[in-house]
């Protein structure tokens, strides 16, 4: 269980990041209810991807069963590598001066698809994967809903770091799953 929390985490980073630049762009006197939108937008996307990796992770379970630990590293570790890219690049976010409900629909599926490629590792973690998926949820909505409180206090020098750190987690959970495996 704490594989799937420390999961949660690092991929609610990407979220929390752009959440952040979200805050930034509001007023004070808007941000209970940006954050309450934007935590459930990220939060929503960010417990369904999983779900959609985990039953094409199941799929390939059939035929590729011997290669499911080296697939899962694959595509954990890269997108660490991406996170970790992308922490030393501008994110789209700071160029958004409306937040509408599209932007957000498109913020929330873009944030989210790493957890879609982190949803095959889920076949490899013994627990349910509903629960897996919930818990992640749950974590991106507080990290989501907290980033915009921090935004909107000047905090947009974490933005970057956050997804740093989530990038580096998920490198060491790729890690840790080949050597387990």
């Amino acid at each position: 269980m704490i594989e799937v929390i420390i999961l949660a985490i690092a991929l609610s980073m990407d979220a929390f990041a752009v959440s952040i630049g979200l805050g930034a762009t509001k007023q004070q006197s808007k941000v209970a209810p940006l954050g309450i939108i934007v935590a459930l937008y990220f939060g929503l996307f960010q417990g369904i991807m999983p779900i959609i990796g985990y039953l094409g992770g199941k799929g390939v379970l059939s035929w590729a069963e011997s290669y499911t630990p080296w697939i899962a590293f694959l595509l954990l570790f890269l997108i660490g590598v991406k996170m970790i890219f992308d922490s030393f690049s501008e994110g789209i976010e700071e160029d958004i001066s409306k937040i509408t409900h599209r932007v957000l629909l498109i913020l929330a599926i873009a944030t989210s698809i790493d957890a879609m490629a982190a949803g095959f590792s889920l076949t490899l973690l013994p627990v349910n994967p509903l629960i897996a998926c919930l818990i992640i949820a749950s974590v991106t909505f507080i990290f989501s809903w907290l980033g915009v409180l921090v935004g909107t206090k000047g905090g947009t020098w974490l933005e970057n770091k956050a997804e740093f750190v989530g990038g580096i987690t998920l490198i060491v959970m790729a890690i840790k799953i080949i050597i387990t495996s």
